[in-house]
């Protein structure tokens, strides 16, 4: 095989141009019927000194919404070592808990937890006539107006800017989906945020899961509309969307997720997940907890322990999630609209009175008619999806919490999940977008990858855009032999060097290619989100395929550094 390198030039004395920007609101029609095994093994291990350890879980119900249904078939819960107790109550918001208790344990502690449903989701158009204000709310749906610390919808910032949003709304749809649309575009994803309640989000822009929905509850509920808190788990099983010229994969992470179920009264509680769903959730959703906020459901998979007061350290443990697929059927078109986000934002259609969310083009970049002198390049800069959890054993994070004025210590269950794609994998290649608003001069780019093992080599090949789809082979990278590689806990940046000559990029569009020989086993991590890209930035090809005709709804985590003029 041979592996070569090219020049960048200035073509033609040009910029590369940058396809214009075009709003990122699909239309969804069709749905998903599934039949699935759900597992969710878990292991504690106590230490010396350990006098008690407790295990709560909620049992999931059957639910039933105009685009989402959950039909329960069987839940079993099986102990490796019988507990000593166990109790079952229903809480103030409905849900059915468990709990089991193991007095002095010594050995460890392994729990399976089974689930068969059937999960369907139904993009069929909607009609709502709801107003807004909302008018003649249920008492049962009155207490999802309540602010709490995590979702403070009292807060003069978060009212102020409902209030603008929705000023002119007539209809509740109207309502949620200006709030939907400006919620979309202020966040940017990252898993490990320094706070999970909505304040955080609002004054950063920035958070996980727990993040979106504590923002669109406070958002919504301070115009008057019951939004409630769901906790569950989304499974990893990928589906395709048929779009325009090709089809866009949908993929989420497989473990804990939190999203929300909002109120109308003519069509009763919808599902709504804040960071890219809108009026419905997909059936790889599994429900299993609702609440005020995610403060208040924390009952499913909470582990407590007492131990004596000179005995340091805590239980161990692990969580592992499994799913087998007896039935699935989808059959999911997306059309594009011309108003909304700039991030992705999936909808059925509804049919309502609403009003077009206008959609504001980015300017264009600044041109250089000429090539600058490499010498002019000073300012280092980074430009990418810069933030996954590095070096994170997904199977051991927990949060660690003290009961006040007790003796008693809580492993809460958090959000931190591995989403990353096997690139690696025979007969398919990926391709990761980046857009350069200045020239850069290029010193290397950084992908987020973890080496499971195997041989070969990786390497990088920067290509140019057409149409918004990779092209040409402007550049190769260095070779990284796997052996080489470091086998950590986690992901971490490997960065790759590009020989030869300096390369100035201009302003433009571009695409990263993974490449590969030999037999490596690489996971590339993304995040759930577009972050700093079109939703059609994310793409792969069949080994077959002569075009890049399938796309990604998330992004890689990538970086490109490099040189900038002052």
């Amino acid at each position: 095989m041979i592996k070569f390198s090219v020049l960048l030039s200035w073509i033609c004395s040009l910029l590369i141009p940058i396809a214009p920007a075009l709003a990122e609101n699909y239309l969804l029609q069709g749905g998903q019927v599934s039949d699935i095994d759900y597992t969710m093994d878990q292991e504690i291990v106590p230490f010396p000194g350990v006098t008690q350890i407790t295990l709560g879980y909620v049992i999931p119900k059957d639910f039933m919404s105009p685009s989402y249904r959950q039909d329960v078939q069987s839940f079993d819960v099986r102990f490796s070592v019988p507990p000593a107790r166990q109790r079952r109550t229903i809480d103030l918001r409905g849900n059915e808990i468990v709990e089991a208790d193991w007095l002095a344990p010594k050995d460890p502690i392994r729990i399976s937890i089974r689930l068969h449903t059937l999960n369907e989701t139904r993009l069929e158009p909607l009609q709502t006539r709801a107003l807004f204000p909302p008018e003649r709310i249920p008492l049962d749906a009155r207490v999802y107006l309540t602010a709490t610390r995590q979702v403070p919808s009292t807060r003069p910032d978060i009212v102020e800017t409902a209030r603008r949003l929705t000023a002119d709304s007539e209809t509740e749809f109207d309502a949620v989906q200006h709030i939907l649309t400006w919620l979309v575009d202020k966040m940017q994803y990252t898993l490990r945020p320094g706070q999970f309640d909505a304040g955080y989000a609002m004054q950063t822009g920035r958070g996980n899961c727990q993040n979106y929905s504590h923002l669109a509850a406070a958002l919504m509920r301070s115009v008057g509309i019951p939004v409630r808190i769901v906790n569950g788990v989304t499974l990893k099983e990928a589906y395709d969307m048929e779009v325009t010229g090709g089809w866009m994969t949908m993929r989420m992470a497989q473990g804990r997720h939190s999203w929300i179920e909002v109120y109308f009264s003519d069509l009763g509680w919808v599902p709504f997940d804040p960071q890219q769903m809108q009026m419905f959730v997909s059936n790889r959703f599994i429900r299993i907890e609702v609440g005020l906020d995610n403060q208040e459901t924390i009952k499913d998979g909470a582990v407590r322990w007492r131990r004596t007061l000179d005995a340091p350290g805590q239980p161990r443990f692990q969580e592992t999630i499994a799913t087998r697929f007896l039935q699935d059927n989808n059959r999911v078109t997306a059309e594009r609209q011309t108003y909304g986000p700039h991030k992705l934002l999936l909808s059925p259609r509804v049919e309502s009175t609403f009003s077009i969310v206008a959609f504001e083009a980015e300017a264009a970049p600044t041109a250089f008619p000429t090539a600058p002198s490499p010498k002019a390049f000073t300012r280092l800069d980074t430009v990418g999806n810069l933030e996954f959890p590095l070096n994170v054993d997904f199977m051991e994070t927990r949060t660690l919490v003290q009961t006040p004025d007790s003796d008693e210590m809580t492993l809460e269950k958090n959000f931190i999940v591995e989403t990353a794609e096997y690139v690696t994998t025979q007969g398919q290649k990926y391709a990761q977008t980046f857009i350069l608003k200045e020239p850069m001069l290029l010193e290397k780019i950084g992908l987020a990858l973890h080496k499971f093992g195997g041989t070969g080599q990786i390497w990088i090949e920067l290509m140019d855009d057409d149409s918004g789809k990779p092209n040409r082979l402007l550049a190769s990278s260095d070779w990284t032999v796997v052996e080489t590689m470091r086998s950590e806990h986690g992901y971490n940046w490997v960065d790759f060097r590009f020989p030869g000559e300096p390369k100035i990029i201009p302003p433009g569009r571009y695409w990263i290619a993974f490449a590969y020989t030999g037999s490596p086993v690489v996971n590339w991590f993304f995040t759930y989100a577009k972050n700093t890209g079109p939703s059609d930035g994310t793409r792969y090809r069949n080994l077959f395929d002569e075009q890049w005709s399938r796309s990604l709804a998330y992004e890689f985590n990538y970086r490109v550094i490099g040189r900038k003029m002052p």
